[in-house]
């Protein structure tokens, strides 16, 4: 067995990075969320947005593809996301 771990893939930046936030129903939630992923990414593309209700109803999938820039910024945006208390998990 080696003790080396293998590193972690690097991400070439910019790039399209798709991004899916679980989080409460509803369109005002969908709405705080496309905010605070404008705010790190203003050219977003909203058209491109999947929304996906959960099987009863309380909690949606949104589905997005941003423009990653920086590890950085990614990392604010998984924050800034989970500060709204909406958001349940970023992936």
């Amino acid at each position: 067995m080696s003790d080396k771990t293998p590193d972690a893939p690097k991400i070439e930046f910019p790039c399209d990075y798709p991004i899916k936030v679980i989080c409460n129903a509803g369109l005002v939630v969908t709405e705080q969320v496309l905010e605070v992923v404008r705010r790190h990414d203003p050219a977003l593309d909203a058209s491109r947005l999947q929304v996906q209700d959960s099987k009863n109803g309380r909690f949606q999938s949104l589905r997005l593809v941003i423009t990653a820039t920086s590890e950085e910024q990614l990392q604010q945006l998984h924050a800034d996301l989970k500060a709204t208390g909406q958001v349940h998990m970023v992936l």
